[in-house]
């Protein structure tokens, strides 16, 4: 029998404006120039709820890797915290990565914001992509989006866009596990998640 693996987390300390970090983060053409996991980010319409449907690209040397998704943003918080929750999926056959859904929380304190996410997935490649998934892929997509976190602190830190940053960043430098070790990542995850996952 092979074990499920946990859903991934990452978190970043930027030391920047919450406002700076939110425009990097929720503009599709600035998303995309960051975060590695994507070549393009192109937005397909809006629904009631303000959800923000979009398709996405990931160019590779060989095959591009297509999908949609649906995200939600929102700014309301006592605490100046914020959220956005997403779906994502892809009929791609050759994509290692299914259908999945995620979150990110935006934690603002004394020297910044912390950036976090959680998310998980169901792997691609049909029965053999569950062992794929656990031997490689899982470990490999942790590594890209902390890789793609760490490029975007140093573009709101210091001002150096992604492209001139491949070499800076350094995903070592993200968190791997939620503060309390035994705290299910997903279950942090933004009541706004539930509300597009029901949407019709």
């Amino acid at each position: 029998m092979i074990r499920e693996r946990p859903p991934l987390y990452v978190e970043a300390s930027i030391r920047a404006p919450i406002e700076r970090v939110w425009e990097l983060t929720q503009d599709p053409e600035l998303h995309a120039r960051w975060d590695a996991r994507f070549s393009a980010i192109v937005p397909t319409g809006e629904r009631a709820d303000g959800a923000q449907e979009f398709r996405y690209e990931l160019v590779l040397p060989l095959h591009t890797i297509r999908g949609t998704g649906i995200s939600l943003g929102e700014k309301e918080s006592a605490s100046g915290a914020r959220t956005s929750a997403l779906l994502f999926d892809t009929s791609d056959r050759l994509s290692p990565v299914g259908a999945g859904r995620g979150y990110w929380r935006y934690v603002p304190h004394a020297g910044g914001v912390r950036f976090i996410t959680g998310y998980d997935y169901a792997p691609g490649f049909g029965p053999a992509g569950r062992l794929l998934d656990r031997l490689v892929v899982r470990r490999a997509m942790w590594w890209l989006t902390a890789w793609s976190f760490d490029r975007l602190r140093i573009w709101a830190e210091d001002g150096i866009p992604p492209e001139r940053a491949r070499w800076r960043a350094r995903a070592g430098r993200c968190l791997s596990r939620p503060p309390r070790r035994t705290r299910d990542v997903m279950a942090d995850a933004p009541e706004s998640l539930e509300r597009i996952a029901a949407y019709e």
